[in-house]
């Protein structure tokens, strides 16, 4: 049990401190830790593995608040829950960023050799790696951190090797020449999830391709002029009737002057360019197919580095240069020769490197692959029959789109950092290629020593083992018998096949069943405005900034209540800072309660509530958290938020609080009603606060241990403790209309500009039956609303000059006569709104304007768009109120 159990809190709420004393506390006790012994029903969740080089983005932050919120739910409703934490070795982001120390150092990983670098590499680790895992526990993650693994473990590296023997043996990994993405600076094979493509603006090139029997020309468009040096043909529709005389024939390849065919495919889009198109199968994964198809030479010109080949007889003078370079070259030797027919600016989407942004260059090479067609089948079927759902559910057509087209994955990486090939070749026999768990010694021919395969995996390959390689895979483990398949998984959509269909697929060929039974796939955070945030665009948000201006709790609680389902969240400081204003209302709610509950003690037995209030309060807390849970359980966070909010916010602290006022303070009050009321605020606010904790974990925390009769942590209190005997439908409907009632007509009030302090009287009439319930009301309305008196009856008469609140059966008026002047009130509702009406005038003329939408900065022009909706908003109220004044200056007039 905590040692903070004083009642003497702060005026105002203050996160600084509170949130690293009960993160330290909840570490110290062991709240976080699983039990793969304990019978209970398991609930286990795999950590999407941050990259070991990283620090906590906006990413991070929404996708781990949002495990967190389940983790802790789970827990508080007696699951024995796992939460497995680790990180990803992250190849080429690791090997880039030492590679920057070594070359600051006037060194490089080629000075070191491959075994002084990998030492290095784990020096790095040792020193930086842990960054993001100390910057999750400041969000208030609750993993469980005694279990952290990391891919590069002894035990993940045992599996990946297993998995990689395994798939090999079965014919399942080859290795074979393909074209595949390549980046000329980390100079090794990327797939094709791993390459950005971005819109860039370039050029199509026209260029002339005369046929060889000087029967005329075919114009061909290309966007890469550098790579015609590797043609091998042009390629026409057969469909395409402008061509179909020169299928067939050879054109003379342009600055080579070799001759190479015309051939139909249907590939070839007729609207696209000219229709021609020149087939350049060792630069481009599109000719590569039509290379295949049609027995094309691959002729590859661009090496490793980005530069044109200087072995390739095809080359010529253009041998050396950069491709750039390359590409400028030729062109101007094209315009020269009369061979360029024109050119156009055109955008083109261009692939980038997904770490040092760099154009990648598709490059003809010898890699492994994995077959993934025979793997891909098994995980389209396990999502039909349902093993395994993915929720939002518009996910699975794309899911199924992907697996359905499926292209064999380039597995290996030409880098030193990650789990080298477990290959080995014989340098004496060519024939000889050994895959196997245990290193080989010697060649099984010639005995002569063995060469092992010097490319790494892919870091996928080793996160697609993920969900059971952290258990202790290839071992029958207790954790994997307690927690595979997991429960569910929370990712983001830029992963679903980065990850997430690669998990299905090694879960279900390794383990016979899904990885997990669920996947949440989340949006993304973009910025207020709704932007992409970039650092190009200065508009990045730095979560562990807000966590220090805010803290977590408000910052958690903010990215829940934006995460509606198959929508982007849009984070602002102000919906933050409002949140934050939140926490200090749940706050000062307790500091209200606190001081309340001075020398309290809870009764062994729960006294039964007698009061309308009480009775109301414990079923409404009942109701909420149920509604709460089930949201949870349907990954309807915004939802669940939400309904947590309105219930603090508004039933709690507006309106309960108040009603329990006169209980607590009136001297002539029932002593035994006085107790029996402290019991159920101390109850009320112990619920709410165990409702409260998935999204703000420390400020609940923090105010459940101050409660008399609390137990070790709230993280393992049962989430809804209200008892299903305390549910009162009754109380619920009879509060529902007081609240009602007294709402109609403090809105009344507002709207004629009443004062709070003027007495008001009110009538009451309608169906007989709503008002015998109302009637049992009358007080309590009448204190609340202020009113002098409340007159409930179906035969009074209607006041000559009154407001009007319809409330279903039942019409309640109040009396103006001697309240309200009202043409005065006109006249000034009138100023009002014409007021109104310049501004918005105004700023319609604003946004009518082409030069200030397209100059103003975008912030500028939305906060103008933003102020006119506030305008319109007021408009329509003062509006409503006008209406209401002229309806009763008419009626009063008859």
């Amino acid at each position: 049990m905590s040692d903070s159990r004083s009642n003497e809190m702060e005026k105002t709420y203050s996160p600084d401190d509170l949130e690293q004393r009960w993160y330290e506390y909840w570490e110290r006790i062991g709240a976080f830790r699983a039990g793969e012994g304990d019978e209970r029903e398991a609930f286990s969740i795999v950590i999407p593995p941050p990259n070991v080089t990283g620090s906590l983005h906006m990413g991070h932050a929404f996708n781990n608040t949002l495990q967190d919120i389940l983790a802790r739910y789970h827990r508080m409703i007696g699951h024995n829950v796992l939460w497995m934490p680790g990180t990803d070795h992250a190849g080429i982001a690791t090997q880039n960023v030492v590679e920057r120390q070594l070359a600051a150092e006037g060194s490089s990983r080629h000075e070191l050799g491959r075994e002084k670098f990998i030492e290095r590499v784990w020096e790095w680790k040792q020193q930086y790696g842990d960054r993001i895992i100390e910057q999750l526990k400041h969000m208030g993650c609750s993993c469980d951190w005694d279990r952290l693994r990391f891919t590069m473990d002894e035990g993940l590296s045992k599996a990946v090797r297993k998995v990689f023997v395994t798939l090999y043996k079965e014919g399942l990994i080859y290795r074979g020449q393909y074209l595949t993405n390549w980046c000329p600076r980390c100079e090794t094979a990327l797939s094709d999830l791993e390459v950005e493509h971005e819109d860039q603006q370039g050029h199509l090139w026209h260029i002339k391709y005369p046929l060889a029997d000087g029967s005329g020309e075919l114009i061909v468009a290309t966007t890469r002029p550098e790579t015609m040096f590797g043609d091998t043909a042009v390629a026409v529709n057969p469909a395409d009737e402008r061509y179909a005389d020169f299928i067939g024939k050879q054109v003379v390849l342009p600055l080579v002057g070799k001759q190479i065919p015309v051939i139909a495919d249907d590939y070839v889009s007729m609207e696209f360019g000219t229709g021609a198109l020149k087939i350049t199968p060792a630069h481009d994964p599109n000719d590569f197919e039509i290379g295949l198809r049609h027995s094309l030479p691959m002729v590859k010109v661009i090496d490793e580095r980005g530069v044109i080949a200087s072995d390739v007889e095809e080359t010529g003078r253009y041998a050396g240069m950069e491709r750039n370079a390359a590409r400028a070259a030729a062109v101007a030797d094209l315009e020269s020769q009369g061979l360029l027919h024109k050119v156009e600016d055109y955008a083109s989407s261009v692939g980038h490197c997904y770490r040092c942004k760099e154009i990648i260059e598709p490059n003809l090479s010898v890699q492994w692959f994995v077959k993934t067609k025979p793997l891909a089948e098994q995980a389209i079927k396990a999502v039909r029959d349902g093993r395994t759902r993915i929720v939002p559910e518009l996910w699975t057509k794309t899911y199924y789109n992907w697996m359905e087209n499926i292209r064999d994955w380039c597995i290996s990486r030409q880098i030193w950092w990650g789990h080298r090939i477990p290959a080995w070749r014989c340098p004496e026999c060519p024939d000889v290629l050994l895959v196997e768990e245990i290193d080989p010694t010697s060649c099984p021919n010639c005995g002569g020593k063995l060469v092992q395969e010097e490319d790494v995996l892919d870091t996928w390959f080793s996160s697609a083992l993920w969900p059971f390689s952290t258990m202790g895979w290839p071992e029958q483990t207790d954790l994997l018998k307690t927690y595979y398949p997991t429960s569910c998984l929370v990712t983001a959509f830029d992963i679903l096949f980065f990850w997430v269909a690669r998990m299905m697929m090694m879960g279900l060929k390794f383990m016979d069943d899904v990885p997990f039974h669920d996947v949440y796939i989340h949006a993304l955070v973009r910025d207020e405005h709704g932007q992409k945030m970039s650092k190009s665009k200065g508009n990045v948000v730095d979560p562990l900034v807000i966590v220090d201006e805010f803290g977590a709790d408000s910052f958690r609680f903010t990215l829940a209540s934006l995460a509606a389902q198959g929508r982007d969240v849009a984070l602002s400081k102000q919906r933050i800072a409002g949140y934050r204003r939140f926490a200090n209302k749940i706050w000062n709610a307790a500091r209200f309660t606190l001081s309340h509950l001075e020398g309290f003690e809870r009764p062994s037995q729960a006294p039964c509530p007698q009061s309308l209030p009480d009775r109301w309060i414990l079923s409404k807390s009942r109701h909420t958290a149920q509604l709460v849970g089930r949201a949870i359980e349907e990954f309807r966070f915004n939802d669940a938020a939400m309904l947590t909010y309105d219930y603090i916010w508004h039933t709690f602290c507006d309106w309960y609080l108040e009603l329990i006022k006169p209980a607590l303070y009136d001297d002539d009050a029932p002593a035994e009603q006085r107790e029996l009321t402290k019991h159920v605020l101390c109850t009320a606010l112990d619920s709410l606060l165990r409702m409260l904790h998935p999204f703000m974990p420390f400020v609940s925390e923090d105010l459940w241990q101050r409660l008399p009769g609390t137990g070790e942590t709230i993280m393992l209190s049962e989430f809804n403790p209200l008892g299903q005997e305390l549910v009162d439908d009754e109380a619920e409907s009879k509060m529902d209309l007081a609240i009602e009632a007294i709402t109609a007509i403090r809105t009344i009030r507002g709207e004629m500009n009443i004062a709070p302090s003027v007495k008001m009287q009110a009538v009451a009439v309608g169906d007989e039956q709503q008002l015998s319930v109302l009637r049992g009301l009358a007080d309590l309305v009448r204190d609340q609303a202020k009113l002098e008196s409340l007159i409930v009856d179906p035969a009074a008469q209607r006041p000559k000059t009154a407001a009007v609140a319809p409330l279903g059966s039942i019409t309640i008026y109040v009396p103006l006569a001697g309240l309200v002047d009202l043409e005065a009130e006109s006249t000034r509702l009138n100023k009002e709104i014409d007021k109104v009406d310049k501004d918005l005038s105004k700023i319609k003329a604003k946004l009518g304007n082409e030069k200030f939408l397209t100059r103003a900065p975008e912030e500028v022009v939305q906060l103008e768009r933003e102020r006119y909706e506030q305008l319109d908003a007021r408009k329509a109220k003062l509006a409503d109120a006008l209406e209401r004044i002229e309806l009763i200056r008419s009626e009063s007039a008859v």
